[in-house]
């Protein structure tokens, strides 16, 4: 199979009309270090923004408690505005998502984005942090072709990363706030992941010592929904601290000595080797060549932390050049990719109102198992194929192949033509025979887009 073919499947999102597939991995290199287009044409709710939304969101919550027996009804319909305009945040950064996903000229910055996204997983437990949540991944897209070192600190810091991991409530148990508020205490969520998932890996070489030493040193970072990041030197645990046998911090503490650990557990080459793994997971399979990951964590310690140099591995090592498809595409990747091989582009995509967005997407990928933004924890979404294809699952994708597609365009006037291009050479002499003689051009659509060669990637 020609790198053309294979590489709008594996590491985008299908094959457009329209758009011609990329000629190799340098083009598409070349691509992902250009000007982030998309990102600027349809720009997401930022961190700022969003902090005013929650900020407004509080607001209408406390007044709606405390209003008296006349207010109470104006009160609240206010409340449930702020309600739905959270649930309009949502569904709004779903549409774009799928906007850039399928404007994409060949995908691949959308599927890192996706895929960072994912490594770094936050989720609103609350309704008035919904904002944050979209905001955090918006956060997150300036550094995905950067150094991981700036991007582990933009993950770790931001608000919602400290809200939906607890940090907000870990105090240090000798800090001056502890000693006037005795029964305060720490909270290791926030160090316990970012070593288990975001750097080092369950695999990884450190002990609850490091993970306690590293929830001391993080103490003093605070953020609550409304005012954002800050470090309240009064709330950190005095002295210094041990993590992975290298001492930080001190008196005074300071925010610096918690940019260095984060720096140190970027570059370390546990760190470099659990990112290369989860990449080749991702994009290859399950099982991937011990080869291409090794490859992948050189290039990423001989760059200290750059990730263009991994992702060059990743597009050019003959083991993840293997024609066999082994990946079962997540819901939103489904969606995307189904859109994408339609025709759809971005902006039709955007011209939708949210009750269509909904109705079409968001709805439709709940069913699938993936709603929007809320994973079952902060291991994000799974990896392994049986998560995805359920009986129910399944008949979900097999609706949204036979109601969706009419909704967005009129069905490809040459059937087998549709069926050749939106597979390529992975289309089946069986299924090629079975599309043109569909009872309905509704029918032959969703027989390609509900097809087990169109569901892998």
């Amino acid at each position: 199979m020609e790198f053309s073919q294979l590489a709008q499947v594996r590491f985008g999102f299908g094959p457009a009309p329209g758009k011609p597939a990329p000629a190799d991995a340098e083009a598409m290199l070349a691509g992902l270090a250009g000007p982030d287009d998309l990102a600027a044409r349809w720009p997401g709710l930022n961190t700022e923004a969003a902090l005013a939304l929650a900020r407004e969101f509080r607001t209408a919550k406390k007044t709606a408690k405390h209003a008296s027996p006349a207010e109470i009804e104006a009160m609240q319909a206010a409340l449930e505005t702020q309600q739905q305009r959270m649930t309009t945040v949502l569904l709004q950064n779903l549409q774009l998502s799928l906007a850039r996903a399928v404007e994409a000229p060949d995908g691949f910055r959308e599927r890192l984005w996706a895929f960072w996204r994912d490594h770094f997983t936050v989720m609103a437990k609350r309704r008035q942090d919904v904002g944050l949540s979209c905001a955090h991944g918006e956060a997150l897209r300036p550094h995905i072709t950067g150094n991981f070192k700036t991007l582990l600190r933009v993950a770790e810091t931001h608000p919602m990363m400290l809200i939906y991991l607890d940090q907000t409530f870990s105090i240090g148990p000798n800090s001056r706030r502890a000693k006037k508020r005795p029964g305060l205490g720490l909270n290791e969520n926030l160090a316990r992941e970012v070593m288990e998932l975001h750097t080092l890996g369950v695999a990884g070489r450190y002990t609850q010592t490091d993970v306690r030493q590293l929830a001391e040193l993080f103490t003093g970072m605070q953020a609550d929904s409304g005012e954002g990041f800050a470090f309240a030197p009064n709330l950190a645990e005095p002295g210094a601290e041990t993590v992975l046998g290298k001492t930080f911090g001190g008196d005074p503490a300071k925010v610096e000595d918690i940019y260095a650990v984060l720096d140190t557990l970027a570059l370390h080459p546990d760190t470099a080797h659990h990112l290369a793994s989860k990449l080749a997971v991702h994009f290859v399979g399950p099982a991937p060549d011990p080869a291409l990951v090794t490859a992948m964590a050189e290039a990423y310690s001989r760059s200290g932390g750059e990730l263009m140099p991994v992702y060059k591995v990743l597009l050019t090592h003959p083991a993840a050049l293997s024609p066999q498809f082994a990946k079962v595409r997540q819901p939103f990747d489904y969606v995307a990719t189904g859109l994408r091989a339609l025709g759809v582009d971005g902006e039709a995509v955007m011209a939708r109102e949210g009750k269509e967005i909904r109705v079409t997407a968001f709805g439709p990928m709940r069913m699938m198992g993936q709603p929007w933004l809320a994973p079952n924890g902060p291991d994000g979404w799974p990896e392994d194929d049986a998560e995805w294809i359920s009986p129910q699952q399944l008949a979900a994708r097999i609706n949204w192949a036979m109601r969706v597609p009419a909704r967005y365009s009129p069905a490809p006037a040459d059937l087998r033509a549709f069926a050749e291009a939106t597979l390529g050479p992975r289309l089946s002499p069986a299924l090629a025979q079975a599309v043109p003689r569909s009872e309905t051009k509704v029918e032959a659509v969703a027989l390609v887009l509900a097809s087990a060669e169109f569901m892998r990637r």
